[in-house]
Formats: C-alpha cells, sequence, structure tokens
C-alpha cells in the first residue's frame, strides 16, 4: 500500500531472479545484497520522477555521466536491526536522510523528499525483510546514494540524477569485530579543509583519504585519525565514523566546524552521556592533550561511533 501512496511502481524480483540468504555467520560488510533496490531519477523539467522499487541489479550510465568527471556524488549510511521480538527496527533514519539533503545542497544537487523516500525504504524493507539478520551483531545496512548522470562535459552542475538505495545484510565492520582497534595519528595529509565539503557525506572526501588509509593498513592500524588541515595538531575524525575520548572523567570530542561528518551515532552519544549527567565537552582537542594524558593516566577510554562502526572502542 506505501507505494501506491507516494506513486512508487512496485515491480518484484521473479523467483528466478531471488537469491540465496548468505550464512549469517559470516556475512562479513557489504558482500551480499538484497533482492531489490529503490531507484528514482531527476531533471530539470521533471523534478523528482519514475520512483521503483525494483529488482537489484545493474544499471547502465552514459561514458559522459558528469559522476565520472566531476564527482558529484553523495550518499548515506543507515541501519535496520531485528529484535529479540522478531520485529524490524530503523535507528533514526530520518536525521540520515536530513543530512543527506544536507549534502546534496553543498554539492549543489537537488534535495529529495524525504518522508516519501522513508515511505518507500519501509516498504523495501518490509518486501526484503527475511535478509535482516537476527544473529547477534548483525544488521541490516542501508545505503542511499545519489549521483549526476547528465551526458555532459563541462565543469558546472549537472541537470540529471538518480538515486538508489542499496541494502546489505553485515556482520562487524572491522576485521577485529568488536575488540578494540588500533588507529593511525596522520600528520602528512589532511581529509578536509577549512571552507571545504567536510561535512558533507560526498564521495571524493572517501577517495582522498584512501592514500593514508592504505599507509597505515600497511603499518598494522585498522583506521586513520585525521588531524585539522592548518595546524596539523587538533583532531578531527577517524575515517569512518566520529572520535570520543574520555579524560578525567570528561567525555570529549570535536566540534562540528564544517570540517567534520555531523555524525548521528555521534549526537546519539553525546545526547545519552548528556542525558545520565556525564561531564560532555564538544571542543578541539590537541593530540599531544591526548598523549599527555595516556602518559599520565588521565586517559580513561577512546572510542568512534558510526552507522557501520558501531562504537567501536579504541585499544591503542
Amino acid at each position: 500500500m506505501l507505494h501506491k501512496d507516494f506513486d512508487v511502481a512496485l515491480h518484484k524480483a521473479s523467483a528466478d531472479q531471488l537469491k540465496a540468504k548468505p550464512d549469517q555467520a559470516n556475512l562479513g560488510f557489504g558482500q551480499h545484497f538484497t533482492d531489490h533496490m529503490f531507484t528514482m531519477r531527476w531533471n530539470r523539467q521533471q523534478g523528482w520522477h519514475d520512483a521503483c522499487i525494483e529488482p537489484y541489479g545493474p544499471f547502465s550510465l552514459d561514458p559522459a555521466a558528469m559522476v565520472f568527471h566531476y564527482g558529484q556524488a553523495i550518499f548515506e549510511g543507515m541501519k535496520a536491526y531485528r529484535s529479540k521480538a522478531n520485529e524490524i527496527f530503523l535507528f533514526r533514519p530520518m536525521d540520515n536522510l536530513t543530512r543527506m539533503n544536507q549534502s546534496a545542497v553543498r554539492m549543489c544537487m537537488p534535495r529529495f523528499p524525504a518522508d516519501r523516500v522513508l515511505a518507500a525504504l519501509r516498504a523495501m524493507i518490509y518486501l526484503d525483510r527475511d535478509w535482516v539478520p537476527s544473529a547477534p551483531g548483525a544488521t541490516l545496512y542501508i545505503r542511499p546514494t545519489m549521483i549526476a548522470t547528465e551526458p555532459a562535459v563541462g565543469l558546472r552542475p549537472a541537470e540529471e540524477y538518480l538515486f538508489f538505495i542499496i541494502c546489505c545484510p553485515v556482520g562487524a565492520y572491522y576485521a577485529e569485530g568488536f575488540s578494540p582497534t588500533k588507529i593511525y595519528v596522520e600528520d602528512r595529509y589532511v581529509r578536509s579543509v577549512p571552507g571545504g565539503v567536510g561535512s558533507a557525506k560526498t564521495a571524493g572526501n572517501y577517495a582522498a583519504s584512501l592514500r593514508a588509509q592504505t599507509e597505515a593498513h600497511d603499518r598494522g592500524y585498522t583506521q586513520v585519525l585525521w588531524l585539522d588541515a592548518v595546524e596539523r595538531r587538533y583532531i578531527e575524525e577517524v575515517g569512518t565514523s566520529n572520535i570520543f575520548f574520555v579524560i578525567d572523567d570528561e567525555l570529549i570530542t570535536s566540534p562540528l566546524e564544517g570540517s567534520i561528518l555531523p555524525g548521528v551515532t555521534r549526537d546519539s552519544v553525546l545526547q545519552l552521556a548528556r542525558d545520565w549527567g556525564w561531564r560532555v565537552s564538544e571542543r578541539r582537542l590537541a593530540i599531544d592533550e591526548v598523549i599527555a594524558a595516556g602518559e599520565s593516566g588521565a586517559l580513561q577510554e577512546s572510542f568512534g561511533t558510526g552507522t557501520a562502526a558501531v562504537i567501536s572502542p579504541v585499544g591503542e
């Protein structure tokens, strides 16, 4: 009924298109995809149109599609959980879709009707409900994405876009599972700069991080801890998550000043900590302060927060 209410066409996968479900004990992350996906398109003349839940599969793009040349690509990450009572829940989905619209504005892409998209997402998850895992720690990861598809060469905002959502059952994001991770403090490369697109969840931010990430992996580390681009001193975030430190019973995380992603999990942790009466600070934290706190014993713990990473303890 939802897809009719919101003018979303429904094309169910045929029996021969349905895929075997993966072993929930060995899901990995981002390796298996559900039977259906959601797509819709935008152009200047029609606005958003052709919304459809359809069988998962490839789509065709012109070699001149502007996403390939000028990088107009944004995405989000959210999760669906199966409870012990066998109910399926989404965690703050409207916050993710609102943030995606903020990314769209920053990247000169069209805003989308978040309520309509959320209704279509719920309908798709219901259709693929058997893909939502029940194993402890396993979830259904949801990836909304928007890309520029207009076939043209010439630097300007595109006038045609494709929005799509794919889903995949996942286990822990890191190879360590939910054990403490090792992070490398990066003082050579930077993730974002003042006035840049650090607060947008755009593909280029992640491409720019790959060199540092690869070098960190080669040194035996799981992730990169980014410092600010100006002084190479103040902590910003980890490659796939926001970062928190507890120093002398003070919960500290970097402030939202345009260079880091405003994480939904980050916001949830801050709200809970304040409700529990913890001393919470959103302030600039120098890496020297963290090192000194570690040496003196004042550093009590550190953890990353994110949809994929959930809450991941830092061990080193």
